[in-house]
């Protein structure tokens, strides 16, 4: 007989499961080699886009500050300038997510939603490196991180909103008030 665990969820214990998610598939991009050194798939920000469904701003806010802090730790970078453009990085997707969830409620999904995000994210890191590395030279390379950007974040909207729209575990999650949208 199949039975489904119906217990109250901690929130805590879900903000840090869904911030070892970001850190496991941050460990795991991190071994997947990259056709140029600084480009991502952003993989660790699936946990982040799902959250979305399910945290309010604060909790949202927690993981990414999580997400970030754990990645800079991993990687080693958390007292180097890589910290500063992956963190400026994160809050600003982060924030066009939140935007754009809330703003478009049932007409921006999962994809749009992680297009978004991916955008903000590349700008936040073209305008760091504007100031803090290439000054006006980083329009060279700004389109090809547009270009990355945007595959990268098409890519993680598709399989985000396929996982979410088929995994029992994720329908089982407590949803906050826009969890409809899925």
């Amino acid at each position: 007989m199949n039975t489904v665990n119906t217990a109250p969820v901690d929130r805590h214990n879900l903000i840090a499961f869904f911030a070892s998610l970001c850190l496991f598939l941050s460990a795991v991009e991190y071994v997947i080699p990259k056709p140029l050194p600084f480009m991502r798939l952003g993989l660790a920000n699936m946990p982040i886009l799902l959250g979305l469904y399910i945290f309010n701003r604060k909790e949202l806010s927690l993981l990414v500050l999580f997400k970030v802090l754990g990645q800079g730790f991993i990687t080693g970078t958390l007292f180097s300038y890589i910290f500063l453009f992956s963190a400026a990085g994160s809050f600003a997707s982060a924030c066009a997510m939140l935007i754009l969830h809330h703003a478009g409620k049932k007409h921006i999904g999962p994809v749009g939603i992680s297009l978004g995000g991916a955008l903000a994210n590349t700008a936040a890191q073209i305008v760091l490196s504007h100031f803090m590395l290439f000054g006006d030279a980083v329009r060279y390379i700004a389109p090809v991180l547009l270009i990355s950007g945007f595959v990268t974040g098409l890519c993680l909207g598709l399989i985000t909103g396929a996982f979410a729209s088929r995994s029992k575990w994720f329908a089982l999650l407590p949803k906050n008030a826009y969890a409809e949208l899925l």
